[in-house]
């Protein structure tokens, strides 16, 4: 059966760290796309925020924000919901990366691949912390 890998990528962060296939390596990577106007998106941040708190020695959380939207405005958004992973916004330098991960349907989205790069997980819909924890414990 053949193994979908994480695509190549770099991507920037909102504090202008850049993330990219090779730093990711060793660790689970979990890739949520997301949006401010998407009330499942939102309804499982906190859930992804507690998820990276008991795993981030092991587990590298993106959040890609699929919308055009300003950097204030997602700052905001973050900050009041405390979101502690790295949000990646959909932007000249950024944007066009979006798709190499597959076709997204729908919002939200999450991929999760093992720390050797092979696709493990594929979600699209809320994701809760069980969800999460199982995903990482295959």
């Amino acid at each position: 059966e053949k193994q979908i890998k994480v695509p190549d990528f770099s991507l920037t962060d909102l504090q202008g760290n850049v993330h990219t296939d090779e730093s990711a390596k060793g660790k689970y990577l979990v890739v949520n796309f997301w949006a401010t106007w998407c009330p499942p998106c939102l309804k499982e941040i906190p859930a992804f925020v507690e998820f990276y708190t008991n795993n981030k020695d092991k587990v590298l959380i993106l959040g890609l924000d699929y919308e055009q939207a300003n950097q204030e405005t997602i700052v905001e958004f973050t900050d009041t919901f405390m979101v502690n992973y790295p949000i990646i916004l959909f932007n000249e330098k950024n944007g066009h990366q979006f798709a190499n991960f597959g076709n997204i349907l729908g919002m939200p989205t999450t991929y999760i691949y093992s720390p050797e790069g092979k696709l493990v997980d594929f979600h699209m819909g809320e994701m809760d912390i069980t969800a999460l924890e199982k995903a990482i414990s295959k």
